[in-house]
C-alpha cells in the first residue's frame, strides 16, 4: 500500500481558514485536482484540490476545523485506486446529446432579442487554444474557471486588470469593505465616551489608509493567483472581445493582441457604474464608485447622488472621515427594494451622524467652477418643490446603479443575443442562445451580487462539463455594510400585498 498525505497547498496569505464542507468520504476514489474540502474565509471560498489520484483511506479534518498551508487533509491509498481501475469493455457509442437541452428560461432573463448571425472564423493560427475560456475574473469568473479546471477542462481565464478578482476585488466590494472597517472603528471610538473611555479626535493619514486598503486587496488577489496556478488555470491579462463563435481577441495594455480559440466559453464580464449624462465627467471632482475608492482626498462637502447600497456605504466612509455628506435619492426611501421598516434605523442613524438625506429628489442641473460643483435639484413628483433647491459641493459621487457590459465584448460576432440594456439572456443552466457559450453574474440580470455570480459560475462550469444541473433560485440574500449593517432575503412587504 502506498499512502499519500494530501496537504493544504499555498493559499496566499490565508491562515486558520475554517472548513465549511467535506467533499469526500472514506472509500471514495478521487482524481488528481479533485476538490476534497471547501474552506471559507471572511473574504473568499476556497476548494483544496487533491495532489494525487487514489482511494480515500482516512480523512484528517472535520467541519469547523481551521486549516493553514501544510495541514494534512486526507490520506490516500494510491495502489487501491490502481487496482480498482480494471480495464473495461469498450462501450457502444452513445447517441449525441442535443446541442442545447430543453431547459426552462431563467426567471431573471430579460426578454430575448433576435439572435445575431455569428461572424465567420478568422482562419488565423491561434496564439492560445483551450477547452474552456472564462471572460472576466470577478467572483463569478474565478469560481467558474477553478471549477472548470477541477472537473477536468483545460481552462484559460481572461482578466482586464493586472491582478485577478475583477471589479469586486480590485475596485469594488473588497476595497470598500476595508474602508468601511476603518469607518466603523472611528465611529466606535467616538462613542467610547458613553461607557467612560475617552479618546481625542482622530487624525486621518490618507496615505496610510490607502496603503491599508491596497494591502487587503493585494492579499486576496495574490491568493487567487496561487489558486489558479494550483489548478493549472492559465491566466491572460487584457480586454477580450469575440471574433467568432469560437474565437476571442485579447488586447493587452500595450495594444498587442492575441487570438484565443476555445471549445466552450463562460462570459463573466460584469458591469460598470452608470454615468449620468448631465454631469461633467471630465472634472475629477465628479466621481463614480471606483473614483471614490481611490480616496484622493477627504472633501469638506460631498454630495452622493443615489441612496442605494453603494451610495450609502460610501456616505458612511466619507462621513466618518470628516466630510459633510448630503445624499439625494429619487425614490421615496433609501435603499429601494428593502423593507422601509428595515431601513428606518439606518436613516435615523445617518441623521444623528449629520448626514443630510433628501428623498424624492433628483439632480437636474450641474455646473463646475473653481468654487466647486453646483447642483440644482428638482422634486421627483411634478408640481412639488424640492426640500433642497441648490447646493455647491467640493466633490460629487454619482451612485445610481450599474449597467451590464454585454455590448462591450462584441458578443454579436459569436451569435450571442444581447438586450438593448446590455444583458445576456440565459436559461436555468446559464446557457446563452449559443449552446457552447454560457453567461453568469451581473451581465445576465439582477440582482448584481457577488454571491449570486459565484453560484452561477460553479453551475455553468459543471453544466459545460456535462453535469445535469440547473439554477433554481428561490431567494437571494442582499446585504449593505452600512452602520448599522442591513441584510434581507425573500420577498419584501410591498410585493406580496397585491396578491393577497
Amino acid at each position: 500500500m502506498a499512502a499519500i498525505e494530501v496537504k493544504v497547498p499555498d493559499i496566499g496569505d490565508y491562515s486558520d481558514v475554517p472548513v465549511i464542507e467535506v467533499l469526500v468520504a472514506v472509500g471514495d476514489t478521487v482524481k488528481k485536482d479533485q476538490g476534497l474540502v471547501t474552506l471559507e474565509s471572511d473574504k473568499a471560498t476556497l476548494e483544496v484540490p487533491s495532489s494525487a489520484s487514489g482511494v480515500v483511506k482516512e480523512i484528517k479534518v472535520k467541519l469547523g476545523d481551521t486549516l493553514s498551508e501544510g495541514a494534512v487533509v486526507v490520506v490516500l491509498d494510491s495502489e487501491a485506486e490502481a487496482a480498482a481501475a480494471a480495464p473495461a469493455a469498450p462501450a457502444a457509442p452513445a447517441a449525441a446529446p442535443p446541442s442545447k437541452p430543453p431547459v426552462t428560461p431563467s426567471h431573471r432573463a430579460p426578454a430575448e432579442p433576435a439572435a445575431p448571425k455569428p461572424a465567420l472564423a478568422s482562419g488565423k493560427a491561434a496564439d492560445i487554444e483551450c477547452e474552456m475560456v472564462v471572460l472576466g475574473s470577478g467572483p463569478g469568473g474565478y469560481t467558474a474557471a477553478f471549477r472548470a479546471a477541477d472537473v477536468g477542462l483545460d481552462t484559460v481565464l481572461v482578466e482586464r486588470y493586472a491582478s485577478l478578482g475583477g471589479v469586486c476585488l480590485n475596485v469594488g466590494c473588497i476595497p470598500s469593505k476595508a474602508l468601511l472597517h476603518a469607518a466603523a472603528v472611528i465611529d466606535e471610538v467616538a462613542h467610547a465616551g458613553d461607557f467612560g473611555v475617552e479618546y481625542g479626535a482622530p487624525t486621518i493619514t490618507l496615505d496610510k489608509l490607502r496603503q491599508y486598503k491596497e494591502k487587503v486587496v493585494n492579499q486576496l488577489t495574490k491568493g487567487l493567483s496561487g489558486m489558479a496556478r494550483q489548478r493549472k488555470v492559465r491566466t491572460v491579462q487584457g480586454v477580450g472581445r469575440f471574433v467568432s463563435a469560437n474565437e476571442l481577441e485579447i488586447t493587452a495594455a500595450d495594444g498587442s493582441t492575441q487570438l484565443l480559440r476555445f471549445q466552450k466559453c463562460i462570459i463573466a464580464a460584469g458591469s460598470q457604474a452608470v454615468k449620468l449624462p448631465n454631469f461633467p465627467w471630465d472634472d475629477p471632482r465628479v466621481m463614480d464608485s471606483t473614483d471614490a475608492l481611490e480616496l484622493a482626498e477627504v472633501p469638506g462637502s460631498l454630495l452622493v447622488v443615489g441612496g442605494g447600497i453603494i451610495g450609502l456605504e460610501m456616505a458612511t466612509v466619507y462621513g466618518a472621515l470628516g466630510s459633510k455628506v448630503t445624499v439625494v435619492e429619487f425614490m421615496d426611501q433609501l435603499m429601494p427594494g428593502a423593507d422601509k421598516d428595515l431601513v428606518k434605523p439606518l436613516a435615523d442613524r445617518l441623521k444623528k451622524q449629520g448626514i443630510e438625506v433628501h428623498l424624492k429628489t433628483k439632480a437636474s442641473g450641474v455646473s463646475a467652477d473653481a468654487k466647486g460643483i453646483t447642483v440644482t435639484f428638482e422634486a421627483a413628483e411634478e408640481g412639488q418643490a424640492p426640500a433642497l433647491a441648490q447646493g455647491t459641493f467640493d466633490r460629487v459621487l454619482v451612485a445610481v446603479g450599474r449597467s451590464p457590459n454585454g455590448r462591450k465584448i462584441d458578443a454579436d460576432k459569436a451569435g450571442v443575443q444581447v438586450t438593448e440594456r446590455g444583458f445576456i439572456p440565459v436559461d436555468r443552466q446559464m446557457r446563452t442562445n449559443v449552446p457552447h457559450i454560457f453567461a453568469i453574474g451581473d451581465i445576465v440580470g439582477n440582482p448584481m451580487l457577488a454571491h449570486k455570480a459565484t453560484h452561477e459560475g460553479k453551475l455553468a462550469a459543471e453544466v459545460a462539463a456535462g453535469h445535469k444541473k440547473e439554477w433554481v433560485a428561490r431567494v437571494i440574500p442582499s446585504v449593505a455594510y452600512t452602520n448599522p449593517e442591513i441584510a434581507w432575503v425573500g420577498v419584501t412587504k410591498p410585493k406580496p400585498r397585491p396578491k393577497g
